[in-house]
């Protein structure tokens, strides 16, 4: 749903200004903010992903690889995700496949894409652990960007309060929600998400370069357990959260703890029981070659 929002935040002296969710029109076909910053976050996670794996031996066409395949399928897996936990809003297949109306799950896209990456390094013979180390941050820094097209859509916020970082908001969302035309002064989670998420990046980037791991998917559990912790409570506050089916629980919620808990358990486990297998360095194929010359 395409809208224009009246924000403020005037715990920070920032008063009143308008946001238009529409960026610009292409012979007539409106292009959203939030589409441009999810693009955003996908092409700085790729671009960190070749960076990082670049380290490990794993090429920029090796990336590229499985862009191609984990970025559709992670959106799919993200739509699906919100279709199934909100089958009652659907009525037609057009609903279903109409991304423009709104409706993506974290969640899902990650499940999706998890298993993409995971059969993908299995037919490239490539470390699977080796390399989400090196996706996860750029994951949670594509998060952290795509929020902020939540910000522009005027959503993803969270109840009434009066904290000094509290932010107004009157949209169309807002008159549903509270029932009033007026602005109301609610949390701003989609902040509270994006700041908490471009913190975990830095410092598991400041960990990963001054203390370095000492396994491969250490990295990839920090990164998931900091996610988990933060986004467990942050859900909290938000008053447009999925429910599980005949419960007061909150799916997001759920899985964060859970996600927070299993992390956190095997980073404990493995600071304790120091593993000894050596760190994954893809080979090149120039080397192969020169160490079956060798023989």
């Amino acid at each position: 749903m395409l809208r224009i929002s009246t924000i403020s935040f005037p715990g920070i002296g920032i008063g009143e200004f308008s946001v238009n969710s529409v960026a610009f029109s292409i012979f007539g076909f409106d292009i959203a903010w939030y589409a441009l910053l999810i693009t955003f976050g996908m092409v700085c996670a790729v671009a960190y992903v070749i960076y990082e794996s670049k380290k490990i031996g794993i090429t920029s066409e090796d990336v590229l690889d499985y862009a191609l395949f984990v970025i559709p399928i992670g959106i799919v897996g993200a739509r699906l995700y919100y279709v199934l936990t909100e089958l009652d809003k659907f009525h037609s297949i057009w609903e279903v496949f109409n991304i423009r109306g709104g409706g993506l799950a974290i969640y899902g896209g990650i499940i999706a894409g998890g298993i993409t990456v995971l059969v993908v390094s299995y037919v490239k013979k490539i470390n699977f652990l080796a390399f989400a180390d090196c996706v996860a941050p750029g994951v949670l820094l594509a998060q952290g960007i795509g929020r902020w097209g939540n910000f522009m859509n005027g959503e993803a916020y969270g109840y009434e309060c009066d904290w000094f970082c509290r932010m107004g908001l009157q949209s169309a969302n807002t008159a549903m929600d509270f029932g009033t035309s007026e602005m109301v002064y609610v949390h701003p989670t989609f902040l509270y998400e994006s700041l908490w998420n471009f913190l975990g990046v830095a410092l598991v980037v400041l960990f990963a370069k001054y203390i370095k791991k000492q396994y491969d998917g250490q990295l990839f559990l920090m990164i998931f357990g900091w996610y988990g912790l933060g986004r467990m409570f942050i859900e909290g506050l938000r008053t447009d959260s999925l429910y599980i089916p005949g419960t007061e629980l909150r799916i997001s919620q759920v899985l964060a703890g859970i996600i927070f808990v299993c992390a956190t358990a095997i980073l404990i486990y493995f600071a304790i029981k120091k593993p000894n297998k050596p760190l994954y360095v893809k080979e090149s194929k120039t080397k192969l070659i020169s160490k079956k010359g060798k023989k």
